[in-house]
């Protein structure tokens, strides 16, 4: 049985690797949404995540553990930047506001030489492995479960549906938005990072606005109604192209059917449900 466990592991790991990686990602962009705002920047805090961990672990061969943090920090900084002057923006303006983000990024990526600009940072160890990204995973489940449940969750939910009512219920707006913007970014940071750690490369053309929307397709896709939602439409979008893969060139058009119906059909996600909430 072990042996046919490893074996199954090892066929598929990369497709392994990937649901847990982009399990987090949703619940970065879960983070945001929650307290209704919308924001595209969330592969370019998953590229600086990623190499500032792998450069960290290449250029000065520092323990994963401590790439990790930095790789959750960095981002986080970034967004405590850019957060003052962006999350004044509301809606469409807030999301075109995060996509110059996403730009800019990229294209420092792009023509930063010693990160091996166009063509990639390559050679990256193998750090981490399964264990480190779904229990990452589990604990920021664990974790968000907890914060829904709480005032806190009820104050995320309250600006979500009426901003205008939750301000004057004595809910600070101000403060909510960044918290959830830096928490995003170091949670997007920490995915790239784990990502970058099991597939050895990463290049610049992995974080740039296409990237962006497949992150909020699963969230949308999802729902927001409780942080298992997101993760589930990750789950989904990333094992679709594989199960669809016997359609050949068909599948990225099945795959985008199959999301435009769910959104048409499904407005608020597969799981729209609420956690009750106590105290």
């Amino acid at each position: 049985m072990w042996e046919a466990l490893d074996d199954f592991y090892w066929t598929y790991q990369s497709l392994i690797h990937a649901i847990g990686v982009n399990g987090i990602l949703a619940l970065s962009v879960y983070v945001v949404l929650a307290v209704g705002q919308l924001s595209l920047g969330q592969a370019a805090f998953m590229g600086v995540g990623a190499y500032t961990g792998a450069l960290l672990t290449v250029k000065f061969g520092t323990p994963f553990a401590v790439s990790m943090i930095a790789a959750a920090a960095v981002p986080a900084l970034l967004a405590l930047v850019v957060g003052g002057p962006t999350l004044r923006l509301t809606g469409v303006y807030l999301a075109i506001a995060t996509i110059g983000l996403g730009e800019i990024t990229h294209i420092v990526l792009l023509n930063w030489d010693y990160a091996g600009g166009a063509l990639g940072l390559s050679g990256i160890p193998e750090r981490g492995g399964v264990w480190a990204i779904y229990g990452t995973l589990a604990v920021l489940l664990v974790g968000f479960t907890l914060v829904a449940r709480s005032r806190v969750g009820r104050a995320m939910e309250a600006m979500r549906e009426d901003e205008a009512a939750a301000g004057v219920m004595g809910v600070n707006l101000p403060r909510y938005r960044m918290t959830a913007l830096v928490v995003s970014a170091a949670m997007a940071g920490i995915a790239g990072c784990l990502s970058a750690h099991v597939s050895s490369f990463i290049g610049p053309g992995e974080y740039g606005f296409e990237s962006a929307v497949r992150i909020l397709s699963y969230a949308l896709l999802g729902g927001i109604g409780s942080p298992v939602a997101p993760v589930l439409g990750a789950a989904i979008l990333t094992l679709l192209p594989e199960v669809l893969r016997p359609l050949a060139d068909f599948r990225l058009m099945v795959n985008g059917l199959i999301i435009v119906l769910a959104v048409l059909f499904m407005p608020r996600g597969i799981l729209p449900w609420r956690i009750a909430r106590t105290g």
